[in-house]
């Protein structure tokens, strides 16, 4: 998409939880803010790229009329890189729970 966007390139990966899942970070900010009792589960799931996604993060503020352009771009990209047809990738998410 940055090559979409190059004035402009979406970083909604690094802007949203997907950017902050170090769980040492994580457990020192929590610590720092008093923070006890600290667990973490880190649970495994499969996920496929969805378009409804690229709309909700990439093009809030920006002509939606070129949605369906950006589209065939990361679709075309991405048939380059892994071939035609369904994406499955693996997903983690860690679930932290604290007593403060």
């Amino acid at each position: 998409m940055a090559t979409f966007f190059p004035h402009d390139p979406p970083s909604f990966l690094a802007r949203t939880l997907h950017g902050y899942h170090d769980v040492a970070v994580i457990r020192a900010e929590l610590n720092e803010a008093g923070f006890e009792l600290i667990s973490v589960e880190t649970v495994n799931n499969t996920s496929r790229p969805l378009r409804p996604l690229m709309l909700q993060w990439m093009f809030p503020n920006r002509d939606a009329s070129s949605l369906q352009e950006a589209t065939q771009i990361v679709t075309d990209a991405l048939t380059r890189r892994f071939r035609s047809g369904p994406i499955e990738d693996r997903t983690r998410a860690h679930v932290i729970s604290a007593v403060r």
